[in-house]
């Protein structure tokens, strides 16, 4: 390996400084396009990071340039060691954040705070109670919903993430984007993507064109603000005007972010995915465990990046079941 060249840039020119690590692969929901409804084969305890190998692999990762490392699961803060671990991240000069479904969050606000995490996206895909327990097949959408007011009351950033499904939640666009109105949060509308388990296709998918076709036809056009991305960003932002939050779509589908992806995942079993559309994966813990670098697996892994969507560069390929099928369910990339 050429110790000058950086490791984490693949052939496309895209540096990677952004590293999602998933903690755990259980969760204390049951979304249904996270998780099949069989459940899934969990990985045995032994075979996922503990804290230590989590921090020593993050290390790497950070000493060949991450500056910012988000914490996924299942559900992170169900992991008992959860505040060990992020004691151990935060000792690293990285901006460390967390997704989670928060319906256990209120127990966590001062361990959060202590070690510096401010950016919260919380998943939360229907403003309505019952929804809420059809898509999650469990009751805590009062938890949830108070927990978000919570946070930001406590002071952090939060982003509400809701995937759209035609026909379940699309018709809840304004009234997320209304959620934003009094409230200095993002909500980001995600185009439901293909997972293994998740019975997706293309007809049940809300695109970027369709949020903006509720948008424009409820608000007008001079209470519509264009945002100016961030570099990096997935995210197309706008707000209306007068509104305290934002609001933005992640069209992973119809409108991919691959130029300037600069993402790579690690799995909870320790497994890099240089993308969440890919089914390839390659082993860093093992080679941790036998006492081998990870610095040449992780090279190889970013050099063998697609230039978009895991190989998938058409909307004709992203139908095809067998491209996708042999990846793993969400649960198990971790979010």
């Amino acid at each position: 390996m050429d110790k000058h060249k950086n490791i984490l840039q693949d052939t496309h020119g895209r540096d990677h400084a952004y590293l999602r690590i998933s903690l755990i692969e259980r969760c204390n929901l049951r979304c249904t396009y996270c998780m099949p409804e069989e459940g899934v084969k969990l990985s045995p305890k032994s075979d996922l990071m503990t804290y230590e190998e989590i921090y020593d692999i993050a290390k790497t990762f950070v000493d060949h340039g991450v500056t910012k490392i988000r914490l996924t699961g299942g559900e992170p803060l169900i992991r008992k060691d959860i505040p060990v671990i992020l004691e151990k991240l935060a000792t690293l000069p990285v901006e460390l954040s967390i997704t989670s479904n928060a319906v256990i969050i209120d127990k966590f606000i001062d361990i959060l705070k202590t070690n510096g995490v401010k950016k919260i996206n919380v998943s939360l895909d229907s403003l309505d109670e019952a929804k809420f327990k059809h898509i999650t097949r469990r009751h805590e959408f009062k938890k949830v919903y108070n927990n978000i007011l919570l946070l930001v009351e406590e002071g952090f950033t939060v982003k509400v993430n809701a995937v759209l499904m035609k026909g379940f939640n699309d018709n809840e666009i304004i009234d997320f984007i209304n959620f934003t109105k009094d409230l200095p949060i993002t909500v980001r509308f995600i185009e439901f993507m293909p997972f293994d388990g998740n019975k997706w296709d293309m007809s049940k998918m809300v695109s970027y064109a369709e949020v903006m076709t509720y948008v424009n036809t409820t608000y007008k056009d001079n209470q519509i603000e264009r945002l100016q991305d961030a570099p990096n960003d997935t995210s197309k932002n706008y707000k209306i005007k007068g509104y305290k939050g934002s609001f933005a779509i992640i069209s992973s589908v119809t409108n991919p972010f691959c130029d300037s992806c600069n993402r790579l995942r690690l799995t909870a079993n320790g497994q890099l995915k240089n993308c969440l559309f890919s089914s390839g994966e390659s082993d860093l813990l093992s080679a941790l465990r036998n006492g081998n670098s990870i610095e040449a697996i992780i090279q190889k892994a970013v050099q063998a990046k697609f230039k978009v969507r895991g190989g998938m560069n058409t909307l004709e390929k992203l139908k095809e079941p067998k491209l996708h099928n042999n990846n793993r369910s969400m649960i198990t990339i971790g979010g």
